[in-house]
């Protein structure tokens, strides 16, 4: 069994910065990705990174002002939000997958979900 669990979300001004964290336990699954969702959106890729080696994968609007990265020894994976602005503000889900399965972009690709963490960006 793989569990994950977000946490760190909360209210954060334009332009500032907040540190997503998703802590798992259970055996490690080999590809951990964060999505968000806004409301009356459908859920969006926004980051994935190998648990070994390997580079991250990022969405196009999280290139330069978001970064995922992992710490092993606490079997954590987390986002770091810099400048994040209004658009950002979502509810924020931490996933994993056994493998990479071609394309982090796809939900079905992701066997493991958090019940997600609520980011609001205020201007």
């Amino acid at each position: 069994q793989v569990h994950v669990v977000e946490s760190g979300g909360g209210l954060v001004q334009a332009g500032g910065s907040l540190r997503l964290s998703c802590a798992t336990s259970g055996r490690t699954f080999g590809r951990y990705a964060w999505f968000r969702q806004a409301p009356g959106k459908e859920r969006e890729f926004v980051a994935a990174i190998p648990w070994s080696g390997g580079v991250p994968s990022y969405a196009d609007s999280a290139k330069g002002r978001f970064t995922i990265s992992r710490d092993n020894a606490k079997k954590t994976v987390f986002l770091q939000l810099e400048s994040p602005k209004p658009e950002d503000t979502a509810v924020y889900y931490c996933a994993a997958a056994p493998y990479y399965r071609g394309s982090d972009h796809y939900t079905g690709n992701y066997d493991v979900w958090g019940q997600g963490t609520q980011v609001t960006v205020s201007s």
